[in-house]
């Protein structure tokens, strides 16, 4: 799997990686502003943030990441002490 994160979704380095990962046969899950611009039609999945501010996206972006390093740390680490008890 590859994430592929770009505010406007048209960031060219970030279109290569998306373009080579889906070439690998990877999946590709995107965190996008606005409509998604052209990483959109390379992800098979994309988290398109509907705002125009660039810190509000960028800000939503950090919050979805930490929800799935949340719950990516449960899934391996069922049994592990919650740092926040």
């Amino acid at each position: 799997m590859a994430v592929a994160i770009s505010t406007s979704g048209n960031s060219k380095n970030v279109l290569n990686a998306a373009m080579a990962a889906r070439e690998l046969g990877m999946t590709v899950i995107g965190l996008t502003g606005r409509s998604g611009g052209k990483l959109k039609a390379l992800c098979d999945h994309c988290v398109c943030i509907p705002s125009d501010s660039t810190a509000r996206i960028q800000e939503a972006h950090i919050t979805v990441i930490q929800i799935w390093c949340g719950i990516l740390e449960d899934a391996l680490f069922p049994n592990a002490p919650l740092a926040h008890g």
